[in-house]
């Protein structure tokens, strides 16, 4: 008998309709969602992070939306505690939590016991990037941390020195990078859980992802970004946000808005596709192709039908 708290979770690629899933999984389950997106944290960046809708939402709650301003920092520790904070909350209330999104290490981090603060640290060594990043420049430290771990390069912007020297402090100590570092631990799940993964044909996802970009522009992409824009918002992590970066290139005369819209597309796809294949290679996934949106009800019976046995819940429906 586990003493567990219960949880559903939710993932999947850009624009693969986890959102319509979600709210009728949290409709029959008695559920309130957890939003597993970096991105919707922030206030003000709707349209181009798909944020929900409070129509959408239908009267389910949702959580860890518009909690944080575009300028501010998060880090996947501060999405771990949240998290973890929410969930305990939530099944305190008698209702079932369900994480919902599609950003793969801040799931993983939430639901699994990885401890962040296990990498070795070397003061000394902290303190001399310090010293070099007030001589020579945000850039450099930068730089040399693309050189030894690209993704982790990606992730942070190079004017957040604190994350940058930590990433670099922990290859320094381990000669690994974060996410080597992260997966040589052997975390156990914290959960009772339900560990649900949506796909569909390659082709289709992205014909609806380009379908999607065109809705945004239609909803006034250009125009909320634009206001970031104009607000000053220039070296935030926010802004590196797909949709945000690629007309943000439009805005500062470096690219024409249709080369950035194809931008914006070309990198969607690209993200779906590494969605995939980190959710396929680090989490134990029970998949459900969705493709046909005519067999949406056939697939949330059988949706319905893992999440009853794995959980040993009932539907109210």
């Amino acid at each position: 008998m586990t003493n567990k708290e219960k949880l559903m979770v939710i993932i999947g690629p850009t624009a693969v309709g986890k959102t319509r899933l979600s709210i009728e999984l949290a409709k029959r389950y008695n559920g309130e969602i957890i939003s597993g997106d970096s991105m919707q944290i922030y206030k003000g960046m709707d349209i181009g992070t798909a944020k929900i809708t409070q129509q959408e939402m239908d009267g389910i709650p949702h959580h860890l939306i518009d909690i944080r301003d575009p300028e501010q920092d998060f880090s996947v520790a501060e999405f771990q505690q949240l998290v973890r904070e929410k969930i305990t909350e939530i099944t305190s209330r008698h209702k079932l939590p369900i994480i919902v999104g599609g950003t793969g290490l801040y799931i993983q981090s939430a639901i699994y016991d990885y401890q962040f603060s296990a990498a070795p640290q070397d003061p000394d060594f902290r303190c001399n990037l310090e010293q070099r990043a007030e001589k020579e420049g945000n850039e450099v430290l930068h730089d040399e941390l693309a050189k030894i771990d690209q993704q982790s390069a990606n992730e942070i912007h190079p004017n957040n020195v604190r994350r940058v020297i930590r990433a670099l402090e922990i290859y320094h100590c381990t000669g690994q990078t974060r996410e080597e570092t992260q997966a040589n631990q052997s975390p156990e799940l914290l959960y009772e859980i339900a560990l649900i993964g949506l796909t569909m044909d390659r082709e289709q996802l992205y014909s609806r992802i380009n379908q999607r970009v065109d809705i945004m522009i239609e909803d006034g992409l250009i125009s909320e970004v634009e206001r970031l824009f104009n607000s000053g918002l220039r070296d935030s992590q926010s802004i590196q946000a797909i949709g945000y970066k690629e007309i943000y290139e439009y805005l500062n005369d470096r690219v024409t808005l249709p080369e950035a819209i194809e931008k914006l597309k070309q990198n969607s796809r690209r993200y779906a596709k590494r969605q995939l294949t980190w959710f396929r290679n680090k989490m134990g996934v029970e998949w459900f192709d969705i493709g046909d949106g005519q067999q949406f009800e056939k697939k949330i019976t059988e949706i319905s039908a893992y999440i009853e046995g794995k959980l040993k819940i009932k539907s109210n429906t």
